[in-house]
């Protein structure tokens, strides 16, 4: 029982941490455009 007393805070904190990561992954665009990399590669860009 005396474990949960530790467990319990430390895997709130993890969930905030994630959350706060993930947060901030979307305000900077990270996901912004998620077909244009798998697109460019089907695109030959070579002229020769």
């Amino acid at each position: 029982m005396e474990a949960l007393y530790l467990l319990i805070p430390l895997s709130l904190c993890i969930v905030v941490l994630a959350v706060w990561i993930f947060f901030g992954a979307s305000e900077s665009g990270q996901f912004d455009d998620l077909d244009g990399p798998g697109m460019r590669i089907l695109h030959d860009d070579d002229l020769t």
